[in-house]
């Protein structure tokens, strides 16, 4: 409880006696940041679907619906 009493007691006097930065970000910095984000978001959903696509995959290639990979083409059987 003392660590959380002493973190918001730093906080607190960081944020009221702070001055401003007078710092230039440019475009670049600004560019390479939000492409970092949005690989990380990115990296985080295909992991995602990769580990839910796999056992739908084997699911639909037990049904028929789709061909076993080592074939040429994997195809979607249309329903009649």
């Amino acid at each position: 409880m003392r660590y959380l009493s002493n973190l918001t007691f730093m906080i607190t006097m960081s944020l009221i006696f702070s001055s401003p930065v007078y710092a230039y970000i440019g475009p670049g910095l600004g560019a390479g940041t939000i492409a970092v984000i949005f690989g990380f978001i990115m990296s985080i959903f295909l992991a995602v679907f990769a580990v839910f696509w796999y056992p739908v995959k084997r699911l639909l290639i037990k049904l028929g619906v789709l061909k076993k990979s080592g074939d040429k083409k994997t195809e979607v059987k249309r329903p009649v």
